[in-house]
Parts: structure tokens; C-alpha cells; sequence
């Protein structure tokens, strides 16, 4: 799933990869590396409006810890995401990073 993470983002304008993606030296995504993560988890930037809304509708997929809620991202269950939907959530964070 890593690989398709890294695909996905890279279609986008402007990103770059160094472990992470990052748009205009910002980060974007990335595995979270944190120990308060489950494994296979991804962080992606998001807005706080989508969060709160990704958190109340799908809780199985998408997750804070208390390390990162303060860092305006969320951690994707990787295994419980589609391709499709990972495409989307990679676009939408996109848009947020590059403002």
C-alpha cells in the first residue's frame, strides 16, 4: 500500500517524495512513525472541519492519538481504506497543503 501512497501522490502537481510527501516543502502524508500509531497507519494534512467529519463517520478507518490531534492531521487504517478513496483523501490534502 506504501507504493500506492506514493504513487497517488506524486500524480499530483507539485509534490515531492523523501520518505514523505510534501507540497512545497510542506508535508502532506507520510506513515506515521510514532509509536502511539497503530501499525500501517498513514498521517495525511487535513482541515479541521473534514477531520471532524471523518472522525464521527468512520471511525474504523480514521483515528487521532494525542500525539498527533494538535497537528491539524489524521492517521488512516491503511488496510481498511480502498485504492479510490485513498486517491481522494490524498487530492483533498493536497489542496489543503498548498493553500
Amino acid at each position: 500500500m506504501l507504493y500506492l501512497v506514493r504513487e497517488a501522490g506524486m500524480a499530483l502537481e507539485g509534490v515531492t517524495f523523501d520518505g514523505v510527501l510534501r507540497v512545497g516543502g510542506r508535508f502532506m502524508a507520510g506513515m506515521a512513525q510514532h509509536r502511539s500509531a497503530e501499525p500501517d497507519s498513514l498521517v495525511v494534512r487535513v482541515g479541521a472541519e473534514e477531520l471532524g467529519e471523518m472522525l464521527a463517520e468512520r471511525p474504523g478507518v480514521y483515528y487521532l492519538t494525542d500525539y498527533y490531534a494538535p497537528h491539524g492531521v489524521v492517521l488512516v487504517r491503511l488496510g481498511k481504506v480502498s485504492e479510490g478513496e485513498l486517491r481522494d483523501l490524498l487530492r483533498m490534502s493536497w489542496r489543503i497543503t498548498r493553500g
